[in-house]
């Protein structure tokens, strides 16, 4: 844990972002970065092959209510990244307490992440997981390329959630809200 701040120089031009050419230690980041709780989704889609596909995502996150948009990023190496590109649509499940076993499922490069999942088809057949706290399903509106990564942006077209408790994900584990009776200083 590294409490002094880190401060990069302003990159010289823009590729330096996109070289790998920061100062920053990438794993002291990574552990920079985990202090911020995350909901878990699943991010879903129907491959060209007629198969259901998923992965565990937390890099979800709104974007624009008016036009509804909503975005999340997928590594460039990943192998489920043709199948999100290709797709004309895909559906974020936001997962529940009870549901963080399919989080560390959907997680893991298994040969079938659906295996005694119940789900069913949504809007361009991406998949809708049962007991998910919310679905949002959206059009593949566009992609963006970031570092090593690709951001997708999403038209959201339909979207159901009830008021079961969210999973979240801090700290390279799982979790819960616990709402508490604590009154936090407004000038805290």
């Amino acid at each position: 844990m590294n409490d002094k701040p880190t401060h990069v120089p302003e990159p010289e031009t823009a590729n330096e972002l996109s070289s790998g050419n920061s100062a920053l230690d990438p794993r002291d980041f990574r552990s920079a970065l985990g202090t911020f709780a995350t909901g878990v989704t699943i991010i879903t889609a129907m491959a060209d092959d007629g198969k259901p596909y998923g992965l565990t995502c937390n890099s979800f996150a709104s974007v624009s209510l008016n036009p509804p948009l909503v975005l999340w990023s997928l590594g460039m190496y990943s192998q489920g990244l043709p199948i999100f590109q290709n797709a004309t649509h895909f559906a974020v499940n936001v997962l529940g307490v009870s549901q963080q076993a399919i989080a560390t499922t959907f997680a893991k490069s298994t040969v079938d992440r659906f295996a005694g999942v119940d789900w069913k088809p949504g809007l361009g057949n991406a998949p809708l997981l049962a007991d998910s706290v919310a679905h949002f399903q959206c059009r593949a509106a566009n992609r963006y390329y970031g570092g090593d990564h690709v951001i997708f942006l999403g038209a959201v077209e339909a979207y159901t959630y009830n008021r079961k408790e969210p999973l979240l994900f801090v700290r390279g584990g799982f979790g819960r809200f616990i709402s508490g009776d604590i009154a936090v200083p407004a000038n805290s």
